[in-house]
């Protein structure tokens, strides 16, 4: 194998032809003749040539890279979802031929992190971007938008003027909270409270919002003691029921959590303080997390179908990158209750 060369120039000598002839080589223009297209290639296969990325960018060709930025304060390798999340994304992209750059935001207050982010997309380092676990209007990602770079946002809706450059996807929390609200009214339960999620994001507002809206429906009055504070990380619903005990007054029959993993740590909690589940006090999550059917009890859930989701979010960020015609910007996902075994009729 011969030494290989990152110069166009050489790739030019070597073939007797000019520089720009090996660029229209390179860029598959159709004004080069056959022989001639041939013994390029030829030189540059014997030499294992690559054109240079970054004078690629400059002549406007795409990278064929997308960014996966998650923000999250807590842990991300230990988390099943959010694994699934990111491989679903990679996995999606290869179909189409893209690489994904991953980075973990942990403080989006942080100057120096978000001037880093934005840096990756001003050096077009990437074709566009998904962010996950963004709050409702994040301020950089809405100078992104402004700017004109193409992203995808997981969990918020559009604007009343949306732009042709953000894609956004949504859960249908509504419908879900319904579900919960009604599954646990047929089994006899009156007294329901709720672990709420971070309310800076769509999904903890519109969860909150349609755990109101569904106990109006079924008849049922909120008890704001029952409404308790959490984020969509596990020790959150630990906590939760920390401090719910802690206070020392009549329990609810039944709690919903923001999503899973606030229900797992409010299993834990109930568990070290001499409660059973769901003998004492039934707990419904959210999300149908991998490990929801494994946990004990098996917990009963509101699916959430997010392989789909971000399938369809992938593609059709890439399309706006590819300047495909009639995008849809918008992307909702259904939601279906899974019954196990952490409710029990009363």
């Amino acid at each position: 194998m011969k030494k290989t060369i990152a110069n166009s120039s050489e790739i030019a000598r070597l073939a007797g032809v000019s520089r720009s002839t090996v660029s229209r080589v390179i860029n598959n223009y159709s004004n080069v003749p056959a022989r001639t297209r041939e013994k390029v290639l030829e030189i540059i296969r014997q030499h294992n040539y690559v054109p240079n990325v970054s004078a690629q960018i400059l002549a406007g060709k795409r990278t064929r890279t997308l960014g996966l930025f998650l923000i999250s304060q807590g842990s991300v390798s230990s988390d099943a979802l959010t694994n699934m999340l990111i491989v679903s994304i990679i996995e999606n992209a290869s179909k189409h031929g893209y690489y994904v750059l991953t980075h973990i935001i942990w403080d989006t207050q942080n100057s120096e992190d978000i001037k880093g982010v934005m840096d990756i997309f001003y050096q077009h380092r990437i074709d566009g971007g998904i962010f996950i676990g963004a709050a409702s209007r994040e301020p950089f990602i809405e100078d992104l938008v402004k700017a004109g770079f193409t992203v995808g946002i997981v969990d918020q809706e559009l604007p009343e003027r949306p732009e042709p450059n953000r894609i956004v996807s949504t859960f249908n929390n509504d419908a879900g909270m319904k579900m919960a609200v009604a599954y646990l009214s047929g089994l006899g339960h009156t007294s329901i409270g709720t672990i709420n999620g971070n309310m800076n994001r769509l999904s903890g507002q519109t969860k909150y919002e349609g755990f109101l809206a569904a106990m109006r429906m079924c008849g049922l009055k909120v008890n704001p003691d029952w409404v308790l504070e959490g984020d969509f990380q596990e020790n959150s619903g630990y906590e939760a029921i920390q401090t719910l005990i802690g206070r020392g007054i009549m329990l609810p029959t039944a709690l919903i959590a923001a999503n899973d993993s606030v229900a797992f740590g409010a299993i834990r909690a109930l568990k070290e303080n001499g409660l059973r589940v769901p003998e004492d006090l039934s707990v419904i999550g959210f999300d149908d997390h991998a490990m929801a059917a494994k946990h004990h009890p098996a917990l009963t859930t509101i699916r959430v179908e997010f392989e789909d989701m971000l399938k369809r979010l992938t593609s059709r960020l890439i399309a706006a990158i590819e300047d495909e015609p009639a995008i849809a910007r918008e992307i909702k996902s259904d939601c279906s209750l899974v019954v196990r075994d952490s409710c029990r009729r009363i």
